[in-house]
């Protein structure tokens, strides 16, 4: 599959200003260690798993808020597999949430 170009599709209203507001964030997160951003995601992910429901679900919700955010950024960058795979994870880890409080 070939990856989209960000000049061959014009951006919206909602990607600019989008992307305008996460400058900071990403900015920021790239000062920072290589690690943060694996580490933020793999506590997440623990917690998500093995707290109790009422931290595990709402460290689930951050988690895939934060992959859905991060895939929304790379979105014009990536080929149609890769934007496969986020969509998948997102869901992955929001059925595995519902799941969680189906279960107790």
């Amino acid at each position: 599959m070939s990856s989209a170009s960000p000049s061959s599709e014009p951006s919206s209203p909602l990607r600019t200003r989008i992307t305008k507001l996460s400058y900071p964030v990403v900015a920021k997160l790239h000062e920072m260690p290589k690690l943060t951003l694996p580490a933020i995601t793999l506590v997440l992910a623990l917690i998500g798993v093995f707290a109790p429901v009422a931290a595990g679900v709402p460290a689930l919700i951050l988690l895939a808020l934060l992959l859905a955010w991060l895939g929304f950024l790379s979105w014009p960058v990536v080929s149609n597999g890769q934007r496969a795979i986020r969509i998948f994870s997102v869901l992955v880890i929001l059925l595995f949430g519902v799941s969680r409080i189906a279960n107790g």
